[in-house]
């Protein structure tokens, strides 16, 4: 049976410029995988409602599980949880329990709860919150997708709130080996055994170290046996 699926919407402007680079999607998969979910597809679309709602409600109709990433802070064009709320079809205000949130917090550090403050308070009908350690402002989820926030420190709190309430598969395991030669001369071969395991995953990645070109076949899969045994033909082929 296979694992559950997710995607990844990224969200902003200032990935697609080239200003931030996106550190979020590389521990979404990480996590992921961890817990047995496959991430089949990462999407990134600009501040741009037309575009989010476009994207969100593709991918939560193709996937099980969607994780969104950035847009939801104080800004006019933190515009995520309108989205949602516009893909879902339902109401969006500012919420008694992510106001009260915000406002303990602010209170408490000396800082004005100020309406562009309170914009991160606003929270799709139906809504459950999710929760942030690192600066209070919550994210939320609502069916199957998880708002969360763009700021790394951030994204990775939620994503260890989140992860437990998701149903899992069985985790990925991965086995790596560096075979000096490059893949021109092992595609054939590699090719035959990925045909040999048709339920492992087969991958050939370059490198050019000293002068000297090579590939990392990482074999992938859910049971160890099989990938250990994958293991074994290679390393006899190759003769490593």
């Amino acid at each position: 049976m296979p694992n559950p699926s997710a995607a990844m919407l990224v969200i902003g402007d200032e990935i697609l410029s080239g200003r931030t680079r996106d550190a979020n999607m590389h521990h979404l998969a990480q996590e992921l995988t961890k817990v047995g979910i496959d991430l089949r597809e990462v999407r990134i679309v600009s501040d741009d409602r037309a575009a989010i709602v476009s994207a969100l409600t593709d991918l939560r109709e193709r996937y099980g599980t969607v994780i969104t990433s950035g847009g939801i802070g104080p800004t006019h064009d933190d515009i995520t949880a309108d989205c949602v709320a516009e893909a879902f079809g339902v109401h969006i205000d500012v919420r008694d329990d992510a106001r009260d949130l915000l406002q303990a917090y602010y209170t408490s550090s000396g800082k004005e709860f100020n309406d562009a403050r309170k914009r991160m308070a606003r929270i799709p009908d139906g809504a459950t919150l999710i929760e942030n350690p690192v600066s209070v402002a919550p994210g939320f989820s609502i069916g199957n997708v998880h708002v969360m926030a763009g700021v790394p420190t951030v994204f990775q709190a939620m994503v260890a709130s989140v992860i437990p309430t998701l149903t899992g598969g069985a985790p990925i395991l991965s086995q790596t080996l560096r075979v000096d030669r490059g893949e021109g001369d092992i595609a054939g071969p590699l090719a035959q055994i990925a045909q040999e395991f048709p339920d492992l995953s087969f991958g050939s990645y370059p490198f050019q170290q000293n002068g000297a070109y090579g590939s990392n076949v990482v074999v992938r899969g859910t049971d160890g046996g099989q990938v250990d045994h994958a293991m074994s033909r290679l390393v006899d082929m190759f003769g490593v």
